[in-house]
């Protein structure tokens, strides 16, 4: 039975932190919500618990793709990770589709005359004990995910802000309608549809990521003369082409062409090609996966080559 990777076990201790403080939160804040008349309060707890439920998409794919290659994955398993992301941007949109056709209802509700019930200090209270727990645990998380270059893990800090960023919507509607009266108790409704826009971004974002990884988008220019630059590191090397490049999970995959002198022997095209992958290795992580293709130099281009040092000499 394969043991949990440092990976693995960080991914872990992150999520099951995120678990213990949504289930907490999400009690306090229905309870506030409930009894401190906020519906506002109420759709902020709702977006907590759907929280739960990323926490767990998280654990489940964290184990999946931690796995190695095997018969029927010979890349490994780190799409599942991606997979997870995309699910948790999808929650994303659903929470905030849910929140944004509550807050159209309570505003039209006010448009037409009726009064929406004046929220008590208790949501007020239950709002800002959440926006700090869920900022400090985004922050906390986000770090964690870029430790361990998971997709999942980042995704799941993004719907810890965006919990953040509806607690703060959540707290300046209550907070005007509680202290400024009639008039203003449609700032509660107000707030939490301007939260929902912000929702809807960051899961769009998300899922716009998670798809591009799962279409085999190659990895950003930058990055990929980056790898170039480290191909022809050695003046042995030249004319790299065909190059490749893809994310599977937290894992790159690197496949490029090579030309060497033709004269070179078959050990010393070996060495250079080892020395390649460590430097890739060192610079992406000991799990990239690299694939290089070693081709001799063209004769006539070889030729003109030995024409300028002989000319040099």
């Amino acid at each position: 039975m394969n043991q949990p990777t440092e990976r693995t076990r960080k991914i872990y201790r992150a999520t099951w932190i995120g678990m213990v403080v949504n289930i907490a939160l999400s009690l306090l804040k229905l309870a506030a919500g409930i009894l401190g008349r906020s519906g506002a309060m109420i759709a902020d707890a709702v977006h907590s618990i759907s929280d739960l439920a990323t926490d767990v998409i998280v654990l489940i794919f964290a184990r999946i793709s931690s796995k190695p290659e095997d018969a029927g994955h010979n890349y490994g398993h780190g799409k599942y990770e991606t997979l997870a992301s995309i699910l948790i941007s999808l929650t994303l949109i659903a929470v905030g589709g849910g929140i944004l056709a509550d807050s159209i209802r309570n505003i039209r509700l006010v448009l037409t005359g009726e009064i929406i019930g004046r929220p008590g200090a208790i949501a007020l209270i239950a709002a800002a004990i959440s926006i700090v727990a869920k900022e400090v645990l985004y922050r906390y998380t986000v770090r964690v995910g870029r430790q361990t270059d998971s997709p999942s893990v980042v995704a799941n800090a993004w719907h810890h802000r965006s919990d953040a960023l509806s607690s703060i919507g959540t707290l300046t509607g209550i907070g005007l309608a509680y202290f400024l009266g009639d008039k203003w108790r449609i700032a509660d409704p107000l707030a939490a549809l301007v939260v929902s826009v912000f929702i809807f971004k960051i899961a769009f974002d998300l899922l716009r990521s998670g798809l591009g990884e799962l279409l085999e988008h190659a990895l950003p220019a930058a990055t990929e003369q980056e790898i170039l630059n480290i191909l022809t590191h050695s003046k042995e090397v030249t004319e790299p082409h065909h190059l490749r490049t893809r994310r599977i999970g937290a894992t790159v995959a690197i496949e490029a062409h090579i030309r060497v002198d033709p004269r070179m022997s078959v050990l010393r095209s070996h060495q250079l090609t080892v020395d390649i992958e460590r430097q890739l290795k060192e610079r992406f992580g000991p799990n990239t996966l690299i694939s290089i293709h070693v081709e001799p130099i063209e004769t006539e281009k070889l030729s003109s080559s030995d024409s300028e040092k002989d000319k040099n000499i």
